[in-house]
């Protein structure tokens, strides 16, 4: 064995070894950025990841459990095997070009990377690298393994992995998201699910004879109105979306015959998924019986609240606070600045810590304070969290204040004080990965405190066995 640097060094050697190839992280990052696709359709962005990891050393495995854009890499060998979870999927229809302070979509309805997940993919592979060359360089024992998970925009990537089999063997997991402050992600999530409503009616001539039809928008208008007078009935931190996917032509003329609903619904916790969904199936029901409809219910996928980890999460703030925060200059100042000027003053003073007032971007790591609440959003991280002690971050990517699914998260996505954040990332979660390949004691601790946290609950994935989700049907 090498001569094992101490804590300092190493999280130095760490940054080094991602800085020597900082090029390599951003062109990957920029072409993912390019590609910007959507769940289960990142075939190019899957395949270029696998290529680097395998450039890179690491033993590849493609359609990870299954899934056409679902990717492994592994280097090492032995316990402790720690997972680094990497993403790459675009959302629809955020379109932009790259550096603009004014919205100007590169294709119209084209998809962007509005959250940001080619910075997220690229940081965790730069991330995976850094702890291989690490590992090889000081001859340690223990796996490193790098996760291309896709679809975590409403497909439940992780979750398929997680049912799979494809976390079964690993001690922990880390992650990270970009954001526009910096800080250990130090709270829960909802967790999700989402469900089509598929309705099936008749068709006919509206004016001359619409007595002989049965509306299936009709029913899917229904269910929305039925929907949106359930939520009163509802605990007050759920949540209840939906998005009409097909209004079943554009001729007002024709009584529509065919029409759908996607929803998505999101509670504190897993057990309750189970009752709020049975209410709004209820409702499509009702709304079918109304209007003479034949109804279709088809689960898509869904993913688990997170199960929090504080010991993984102060050995991760502990690599931060070691490492410092991104530093931005004053062009990538002045761009955020221009960012900030389309925000609404409700957006710019969203939760804005203490010390960041009149700043663009953000120049301190926010206090690590283990908080009891609920973010009001979901992630398929969760449903790893379940299944091993897991732990992630936010680092500052994008001017203060932007609020993200948005065409300036594209915007900022491929620019210079985006790729600093991605690349500091990949050294904040590469240090805490190294860490935990040295110290059996702190992983052990994690263990512990992640059968605590359970409470004797395990894990079910929400995604039913029969259902494989897809691409979303457009």
């Amino acid at each position: 064995m090498g001569q094992i640097p101490n804590k300092t060094s190493m999280e130095q050697s760490i940054a080094e070894m991602i800085e020597q190839k900082r090029d390599l992280y951003i062109r990957v990052s920029d072409q993912i950025w390019e590609y910007a696709e959507t769940r289960y359709e990142e075939h190019r962005s899957a395949e270029l990841m696998a290529e680097v990891l395998e450039q890179e050393g690491f033993t590849v495995e493609r359609n990870a459990g299954g899934i056409p854009t679902a990717v492994v890499g592994s280097y090492g060998q032995g316990k402790p095997v720690i997972a680094i979870l990497g993403e790459y999927d675009a959302l629809f229809g955020l379109s932009q070009t790259k550096g603009e302070s004014a919205h100007n979509p590169v294709e119209q309805g084209g998809n962007g990377h509005g959250c940001g997940h080619n910075l997220l993919g690229s940081g965790m592979l730069a991330a995976a690298v850094a702890v291989r060359d690490y590992i090889e360089k000081y001859k340690l024992s223990g796996t490193i393994r790098f996760y291309g998970c896709p679809a975590e925009e409403g497909g439940g990537g992780k979750g398929i992995m997680a049912r799979n089999g494809l976390f079964d063997d690993v001690d922990a997991a880390l992650t990270w998201h970009p954001g526009s402050i910096n800080s250990i992600t130090a709270r829960s999530c909802l967790a999700t699910c989402q469900v089509y409503f598929k309705f099936k009616g008749r068709s006919a001539h509206a004016a001359g004879s619409p007595h002989l039809g049965r509306g299936a928008l009709d029913a899917v208008e229904l269910m929305n109105v039925g929907a949106n007078y359930l939520r009163e009935h509802l605990i007050p931190e759920a949540r209840l979306h939906y998005a009409i996917t097909n209004s079943g032509g554009i001729s007002p003329n024709v009584v529509q015959a065919e029409a759908e609903v996607l929803y998505k619904l999101r509670v504190p916790r897993s057990e309750q998924l189970e009752d709020m969904y049975e209410r709004v199936c209820n409702v499509a029901r009702g709304a079918a019986l109304m209007t003479g409809t034949e109804l279709e219910i088809q689960f898509d996928s869904g993913s688990s609240e997170l199960i929090m980890n504080r010991t993984l999460e102060q050995l991760m703030f502990d690599k931060f606070t070691e490492l410092g925060v991104p530093v931005f200059n004053g062009t990538e100042d002045q761009f955020a600045a221009r960012i900030r000027a389309t925000l609404t003053e409700a957006e710019l003073n969203e939760s804005l810590p203490v010390g960041l007032a009149h700043k663009n971007l953000s120049n301190q790591l926010e206090p690590y304070e283990p908080l009891a609440g609920t973010f009001m959003g979901s992630t398929d991280v969760g449903d790893v969290s379940w299944k091993v002690p897991t732990a992630q971050c936010a680092v500052a990517c994008v001017a203060l204040g932007t609020p993200f699914h948005t065409w300036q998260v594209v915007s900022q996505g491929a620019t210079s004080m985006a790729h600093k954040g991605m690349l500091h990332a990949g050294k904040v979660i590469g240090a805490t990965a190294t860490e935990l390949l040295q110290q059996p004691e702190l992983l052990k601790r994690a263990k512990e405190e992640h059968v605590k946290q359970l409470g004797g609950r395990t894990y079910k994935c929400l995604i039913p066995k029969e259902v494989n989700p897809g691409p979303v049907k457009r």
